[in-house]
């Protein structure tokens, strides 16, 4: 699996849940906190390529995956093919 780019944020519970998912499954991971890293909403819309109202925002090398749910609906998927 190419490596999962976290956007998120101190504080936000499924940001954090992401994180613990990339950990547990092994996956290369890196995570950004926007605020730490001055990314605005607008910038990471831009990022994105569409409006964004919540973190994490989560990319597989450049695909976009979405949120936390959808990330790790992506994570069960890629484990299906691969078995």
């Amino acid at each position: 699996m190419k490596r999962i780019t976290i956007f998120g944020r101190e504080g936000c519970g499924f940001c954090k849940r992401a994180k613990e998912l990339c950990e547990i499954k092994n996956l290369d991971f890196r995570y950004i906190d926007i605020h730490a890293e001055g990314i605005s909403k607008a910038d990471l819309e831009k990022t994105v390529g569409k409006p964004v109202e919540t973190v994490p925002q989560i990319f597989c090398g450049q695909e976009h995956i979405g949120g936390y749910t959808e990330f790790a609906a992506f994570v069960e998927q890629q484990e299906a093919i691969a078995d």
